[in-house]
């Protein structure tokens, strides 16, 4: 059973940042994509940021694009959001996911992470 663990959430004020970090355990083939999502109180939840768990290209809504990068971390068997620029918006709980592969829906969630922007 894959296992995601997010950690890295908090309070920051408008203009901070906040790197969030997803460790994930058990995922047994490099074809796996990693997702971040967030849900905001009263709104669906909505797609942040995505990338091939062996690494590559990278997938970003169009509403994070230059400000929040996805990344993986090798060695700690990680994947990373930093969120730059933030803004009252981003506030949400971020949540950390994996899918088999593309166009496959994502299967395994992680706990979620509360992040809070502050004007």
């Amino acid at each position: 059973q894959v296992q995601l663990v997010e950690s890295g959430g908090g309070l920051v004020q408008a203009g901070g940042s906040l790197r969030l970090s997803c460790a994930a355990s058990r995922l047994t083939s490099s074809t796996y994509i990693m997702g971040w999502f967030r849900q905001a109180p009263g709104k669906e939840r909505e797609f942040v940021a995505s990338m091939r768990w062996s690494g590559g290209s990278t997938n970003y809504a169009d509403s994070v694009k230059g400000r929040f990068t996805i990344s993986r971390d090798n060695a700690k068997n990680t994947v990373s959001l930093q969120m730059n620029s933030l803004k009252p918006e981003d506030t949400a709980v971020y949540y950390c996911a994996a899918a088999r592969g593309i166009g496959i829906r994502y299967e395994y969630w992680g706990q979620g992470t509360q992040v809070t922007v502050s004007s």
